[in-house]
C-alpha cells in the first residue's frame, strides 16, 4: 500500500471535511501519498484527482459540505463507467481508495468490485439520513438533526404565540430517523414517517385529543418520503379534519449545510482514521462503523442489501411522550 484516494459521492453531510481531513493525517502518517478524486464517482471515471497533503486539509475540520464537492453520476450503474473507473484507478496508481457517502455510495462500490480487479475499497457511512446498515450513526445525522430541533424550537414559539398547529417537513426520503429523533428532542405531538403508514384520522385524533386537555398548539414532524412536499398535503387533509388553518415549514437542504457538530466532527474523525486502518490492514470491500461504541466493518453488500431498523424503543417512547 503506497498510494490512496479518498472521495465523497451522493449527498454532501456535515463532518465529510473533518473525515477527509483525518483519513489524509492518517495515511500521511503511514508514508502514503494521497489523492483527493473531485466530484465523486464522476470524478473517479475521469481520473479527476488532486494531490492531499497536510496543507490542502488544514482549516477544514468546521467547513460543512465537502472540500472534495461530489455529484451522483448514472454513468457508475453502467458496467461501462464502472470499468472506464477501474481503468482510472489503475492509470491514477491507486493501491486503495476509501468511499465516504451512503447506500447508493456503497452500492457502486459494490458493483465496481464485482466488474473489475481494482483497488481496495473500504466505504465510511455519510449520511444525514442516517439510513446506511453496518452503523448506529452516519457521519452528519447529528447535525442534521440538530437544525431540525433548532427549527422545532423557533417554530414552538410562534404556534404557541398564534395557537396554531404546524407542520414541519425534516429529510428522509426512505428512512425516519431524523424526523424520530428530532421529534423527540423537540417535543413533537405527531410524527409521520416512511416505516408506518401513514393515517390522517389517526393523527387529527391524537392532536383532537391533546386541545381538549388544554393544548393550544401543535407541531407534527414529517419526513418527507419520495414526494419532499408532502406535508402541504397531509396539512390540508388534517386540517380540514380538525377545521384548523395549519402552517407548513419544509427545511430541505438547509439540513445538509453549515458547522458540523462536535459529534460529527469527531465521528468523522474517528471513521476516517479507522478508514485508512482497514486499507492498512488488508482490508476490502467493506465499511466502518460504529455500533455500540465499537468500531465494526460490515461488508459494502450489506450496507445497501439490508435494511437499517428505527429503535424500537425511540419509537416506544414517542408515543407517550407525545401526549
Amino acid at each position: 500500500m503506497k498510494r490512496i484516494g479518498i472521495l465523497t459521492s451522493g449527498g454532501d453531510a456535515p463532518g465529510m471535511n473533518a473525515c477527509i481531513r483525518a483519513a489524509v493525517r492518517t495515511a500521511l502518517a503511514n508514508d502514503l501519498a494521497v489523492a483527493g478524486i473531485r466530484r465523486g464517482y464522476t470524478g473517479l471515471i475521469a481520473a479527476d484527482a488532486v494531490s492531499l497533503d497536510r496543507a490542502a486539509i488544514r482549516n477544514t475540520i468546521h467547513l460543512g459540505g465537502t472540500i472534495l464537492e461530489t455529484s451522483r453520476n448514472p454513468d457508475f450503474y453502467t458496467r461501462e463507467g464502472r470499468l472506464r473507473a477501474a481503468a482510472a484507478i489503475e492509470r491514477m496508481g491507486l493501491d486503495g481508495v476509501v468511499l465516504i457517502g451512503g447506500e447508493g455510495t456503497f452500492h457502486g462500490a459494490s458493483l465496481l468490485a464485482a466488474d473489475a480487479d481494482t483497488a481496495a475499497l473500504v466505504g465510511v457511512p455519510g449520511s444525514i439520513d442516517n439510513d446506511v446498515y453496518g452503523t448506529d450513526y452516519c457521519v452528519g445525522f447529528d447535525t442534521a438533526a440538530n437544525c431540525a430541533v433548532e427549527a422545532i424550537d423557533r417554530i414552538r414559539d410562534t404556534a404557541r404565540s398564534h395557537e396554531r398547529l404546524f407542520f414541519l417537513e425534516v429529510m428522509g426520503r426512505t428512512a425516519g430517523f431524523l424526523a424520530l429523533e428530532s421529534g423527540i428532542a423537540g417535543g413533537a405531538e405527531e410524527l409521520v414517517i416512511p416505516e408506518e403508514e401513514v393515517s390522517i384520522d389517526r393523527i387529527s385524533e391524537r392532536i383532537r385529543a391533546g386541545f381538549t386537555t388544554g393544548k393550544k398548539s401543535a407541531i407534527v414532524v414529517v419526513a418527507e418520503g419520495k414526494t419532499p412536499g408532502i406535508s402541504f398535503e397531509i396539512a390540508r387533509e388534517i386540517g380540514k379534519q380538525l377545521n384548523a388553518d395549519p402552517r407548513v415549514v419544509v427545511l430541505g437542504h438547509l439540513q445538509r449545510g453549515g458547522p458540523p457538530t462536535m459529534r460529527d466532527r469527531v465521528l468523522g474523525s474517528l471513521l476516517g482514521v479507522a478508514a485508512v486502518e482497514a486499507l492498512l490492514e488488508g482490508r476490502n470491500g467493506c465499511m466502518v462503523g460504529e455500533i455500540g461504541g465499537d468500531l465494526r466493518c460490515t461488508s459494502l453488500e450489506e450496507t445497501w442489501q439490508k435494511k437499517k431498523p428505527l429503535d424500537e424503543n425511540l419509537l416506544r417512547i414517542f408515543s407517550f411522550l407525545s401526549e
